[in-house]
């Protein structure tokens, strides 16, 4: 608690400092502006209001001449076209971490950039193909679909920064630039840098990306492309060992902070020479070229395209000596574990593009993909009887798929339709999506949406070597078989609903078996799981209460499919306009968390991946945050003092079966946009 309170102090004091500095500049530049008001008039007064008169004029032009914030357009790459956003709201607020975007269904391990303990079973993007392993290091792996083009009137830049624990920092750079009305190009680099408050748990990660897309004069021709680079690097400590967890617990049987083991980095952990990487590098290209334009006079128009997408994956994990106590099992080898994957992937497609007023827009696609994924060594196994079983080293080859998406509006209903199957190749898999919504005005609106796919596990279940004799295995599973229905009901002044049922058959899963050996298994019965998700944003006088609330049933399949039962977020703040043309926004408040207690998924650090287990449970205690946020102008500045309740009750509480809970901490960041 003391060293809460003195980190408290101490980023007051600094706030103190920055609020007295700014006041001493505007009153120094004040006093100028008084210097100056008194040598004009020792001028003639006609010439000193000419001045005046001048300046004022000049300033109105530039206003009006300045593109309002609605001209800087981000553009996905599906053509959806949104603004820049620079307004400070509750949701901005849940957005404001190292992700950048709402982890309502998240709960982070304690260090900033490392995994997360999935409330939610995470939904990945529609694919046919099996991918890439280390799942855990994904959540800010920035895939193709996650890039966003631009087109904006003046040169845009967007900087955001935030505090971690203990030493290092994290920061998101952005700029872009229209060169031309027709070219746009952009940059960006995230990185992070967090030593963490227990031993070895040091993150470092980088997220570089560049794009640019571009249009010719009779806009026939149009293009995207990007370049993303990324390395997502991790100590690891296997989470705290018998010992550890004693004194971690221990902790909470007394209030102060006289002892020993406040001090998180004093608590014990498994190992504290361990690591793991993820490295990615993609090369990606959108063009299209338009045979038949569009217009008012035609009602049909016709295109054609190529997408390309080539990408590189490694993951590589790194021990300088063999875990102790037999924690990962043996090994093939007296010194240090160095395992290494990597994984290549072509793809491309080609597509025809129709639309027509009265028959909607239809696109047919075809597409192939080269894939090769595998290890360096060949690997036998031979068991107590002498009987040998050979490992293949590498899964490779080609495979060619067909599909197609629909869109249109009849009577004021969307009706869409996308899919895609493979045809040809050692894999089989398709993906199908059908729906249709209606808005009956912008505050009401509903939608209706089915989904079915069937395709094979990731690849860490079909292939995997280690220098661990435990962690070597090849499967020949069957591909996950899911149905979905999804119902969306938005009624803007009321609540948002969304709700789900879902049918999985052959769910891939990790578990340790009875001798405590991490092993793929297939779950060969189907698993139902019902999701009711209600959003509610209310608003009284200066007060806002937002809500967030998740209901989640799982039938046939409780053992294997752990997910919490309630999840809610319930946010009460203030907020208000002050000084002079309402200069400054405050934003205050506070925020509830809480999800009920169940068997929460266990972190392997070898996989990267998180395996089943069903004999610890987490949840259940509430977490408190405190924020203070508010805008100047482009600038959102955001002052958050997380897990507040641990400081004065010591709760000790884990977000992943060995790995405790962030402790309380006071956290400062700002976003700040601004335009040449």
């Amino acid at each position: 608690m003391l060293q809460f309170c003195m980190l408290m102090r101490k980023n007051v004091i600094l706030i103190v400092a920055l609020i007295s500095f700014s006041v001493i500049h505007a009153q120094d530049r004040n006093q100028e502006e008084i210097n100056q008001g008194s040598t004009l008039s020792g001028e003639s007064d006609q010439k000193s209001e000419q001045t005046l008169r001048q300046k004022a004029a000049e300033l109105q032009k530039k206003k009006e001449n300045k593109p309002p914030v609605t001209e800087y357009k981000i553009i996905t790459i599906q053509n959806d076209t949104t603004y820049l956003d620079t307004t400070l709201t509750i949701q901005k607020d849940y957005k404001f971490n190292y992700l950048r975007r709402d982890d309502f269904e998240l709960l982070p391990i304690n260090n900033v950039g490392q995994s997360y303990t999935s409330l939610v079973k995470r939904e990945e993007q529609n694919h046919l193909l099996p991918l890439f392993g280390a799942r855990a290091r994904h959540f800010n792996f920035i895939e193709s679909h996650e890039i966003n083009y631009y087109h904006v009137p003046t040169p845009l830049t967007e900087l955001y920064f935030r505090t971690t624990f203990e030493q290092g920092q994290q920061l998101d750079a952005f700029f872009t630039v229209n060169t031309s009305p027709r070219l746009n190009l952009s940059i960006a680099y995230k990185g992070l840098r967090s030593l963490g408050k227990y031993q070895h748990a040091l993150t470092s990660t980088g997220n570089f990306r560049t794009t640019a897309s571009y249009v010719t004069k009779n806009e026939k021709y149009q293009v995207k492309t990007h370049f993303v680079a990324q390395d997502l690097l991790n100590e690891e400590n296997g989470g705290l060992s018998v010992e550890g967890l004693q004194q971690y617990l221990a902790t909470g049987e007394f209030v102060g902070e006289e002892q020993e083991f406040s001090e998180r980095a004093s608590i014990s952990v498994n190992f504290e020479d361990a690591e793991n990487i993820l490295l990615g590098k993609r090369f990606f290209l959108d063009h299209q070229f338009t045979v038949l334009k569009k217009t008012d006079s035609t009602n049909t128009g016709l295109s054609v395209g190529h997408v390309m997408d080539l990408t590189d994956k490694r993951y590589r994990y790194d021990q300088a000596a063999i875990a102790p106590d037999n924690l990962l099992g043996e090994a093939y080898v007296a010194g240090a574990i160095s395992d290494n994957v990597a994984f290549e992937d072509f793809s491309n497609q080609v597509f025809v593009d129709f639309t027509n007023t009265w028959l909607g827009r239809l696109k047919i696609i075809g597409g192939s993909s080269n894939y090769n994924y595998g290890y360096n060594t060949l690997l036998t196994q031979i068991d107590e009887a002498g009987n040998s079983t050979s490992i293949t080293n590498r899964i490779k080859g080609e495979v060619y798929s067909v599909g197609g998406e629909y869109q249109n509006e009849y009577k004021g209903f969307q009706l869409f339709a996308d899919g895609m199957t493979l045809v040809s190749g050692d894999f089989t898999g398709n993906y199908f999506n059908a729906g249709t919504g209606f808005n009956f005005n912008d505050n009401y609106g509903a939608q209706v949406k089915i989904s079915s796919s069937a395709v094979a596990p990731n690849y860490n279940f079909l292939l995997y070597q280690s220098d661990y004799i435990n962690y070597n295995w090849q499967n020949d599973f069957s591909n996950i078989e899911t149905q979905k229905i999804q119902v969306n009901l938005k009624a803007k002044k009321f609540a948002e609903i969304k709700a789900s049922y879902a049918t999985i058959n052959n769910h891939t899963y990790f578990q340790k078996n009875a001798d405590g050996v991490i092993a793929p298994l297939q779950f060969r019965e189907s698993i139902d799981v019902l999701q009711v998700k209600l959003m509610q944003g209310l608003k009284f006088w200066k007060l806002g209460l937002d809500n967030t609330i998740m209901y989640q049933n799982v039938q046939n399949g409780e053992q294997v499919y752990n997910v919490p039962e309630i999840i809610t977020r319930n946010s009460l703040y203030f907020q208000d306009y002050f000084f002079k043309k309402n200069a400054l926004y405050l934003q205050a408040g506070v925020t509830f968390k809480y999800f009920t207690a169940y068997n929460a998924d266990a972190y392997d650090p070898v996989l990267a991946e998180f395996y089943v287990q069903n004999d610890e449970e987490i949840g259940g205690f509430p977490q408190v945050d405190l924020f203070f946020n508010a805008k100047v102008r482009q600038t959102r500045i955001f002052f958050k003092v997380e897990n507040f309740g641990e400081a004065f009750s010591q709760n000790n509480e884990f977000s992943a079966p060995g790995y405790p809970t962030r402790d309380a901490v006071l956290r400062f960041g700002i976003v700040w946009n601004f335009f040449l």
